[in-house]
């Protein structure tokens, strides 16, 4: 979540447009730091106005269409920016997300294997559908050189990534909130496996949350697997399980490693029995790590030992930077 300094200096420190709307997206700068938030602020109102005037230059400059086979996508702006794509809005009803370098068209492709194959089982079982986006279209095959998209549902309003709120709580998130989270996280983690598809790059950046409505999405399907294969790819930046770091598949229980390990990073560290429970599916032999079916009986009755019966729990995101 930006603070109102930390929009105005990404404001105010920005080269050029192309600069500033890699890294965040335009409606949540122009919210932070709108005149009516802001009363007699002379700097957010410049920096209001300088915003407003990259954004214009960003559009005139940056609109393009894509087309697929049936259809054509008129990109308007970026909505999140991945480790493989950048994901925009359109015209239209639409999200669009476009591979950034042609090499890594491929990690696309198995998005779309992924979610097609997560499309098929939710047919049969429609109550896991909620926890997965879905593929509206894609670009299909492409010419050497150029960038492979996928077309999907616009998850947009009310949604944030679980990123977004962890860095609204940075002590940590209360057990009672984080347990909603990751009892459907591990629906959505179990369905994936019982269809036979390894995530294989769950973090917090990848977690699609409506507050209100309590509702999570599992998103960035791009280094997704079948179940024992060698990953496509390595990200850097994520923190994986030893089997990856030793060139070994990924299977099932890579996920049930770094959905723990999100859990460590984004609860408080008074959360103690919630933050062993997660521990304890951390151990360094794949073989050994309980698989997502298993867990959702066993969560559940730690949540009854810690809380008692389940209610219903106002999820309130505190305001920053006002």
């Amino acid at each position: 979540m930006l603070t109102r300094e930390d929009a105005m200096k990404a404001v105010e420190d920005a080269a050029d447009p192309a600069a500033l709307f890699a890294r965040h997206r335009y409606r949540e700068l122009a919210a932070v730091l709108h005149p009516d938030r802001n009363p007699g602020d002379a700097r957010v109102h410049r920096a209001a106005a300088l915003l407003n005037r990259f954004h214009d230059e960003w559009k005139r400059g940056r609109r393009q269409t894509v087309t697929t086979a049936t259809s054509a996508y008129t990109l308007v702006e970026p909505h999140a920016v991945g480790s493989v794509a950048t994901t925009y809005r359109t015209t239209g009803p639409h999200l669009v997300k476009l591979v950034r370098d042609p090499a890594l068209n491929p990690l696309i492709h198995a998005e779309w294997e992924a979610l097609r194959t997560l499309d098929g089982f939710t047919e049969r079982h429609r109550w896991l559908r909620p926890y997965y986006p879905r593929l509206l279209d894609t670009s299909g095959p492409v010419a050497r050189g150029d960038r492979a998209f996928s077309v999907l549902d616009p998850l947009v309003d009310g949604f944030l990534t679980l990123a977004d709120i962890g860095k609204a709580f940075p002590g940590g998130l209360d057990g009672r909130d984080y347990a909603w989270m990751h009892r459907r996280l591990l629906r959505a983690v179990a369905g994936a496996h019982r269809a036979g598809v390894v995530h294989g790059h769950l973090t917090a950046d990848n977690v699609l949350v409506h507050p209100g409505q309590h509702g999570i999405v599992v998103a960035g399907w791009s280094f997704a697997v079948e179940d024992g294969v060698l990953p496509l790819a390595a990200d850097k930046s994520v923190h994986y399980p030893p089997e990856v770091h030793k060139g070994q598949p990924m299977t099932a229980a890579t996920d049930v490693h770094m959905l723990h390990n999100m859990m460590l990073e984004l609860l408080a560290p008074g959360e103690t029995r919630q933050r062993e429970f997660a521990k304890w599916c951390l151990q360094e032999i794949p073989a050994q790590r309980p698989e997502a079916a298993d867990l959702l009986d066993e969560y559940d009755e730690l949540l009854a030992d810690l809380y008692g019966p389940r209610t219903f729990r106002p999820f309130i995101i505190p305001e920053t930077g006002a």
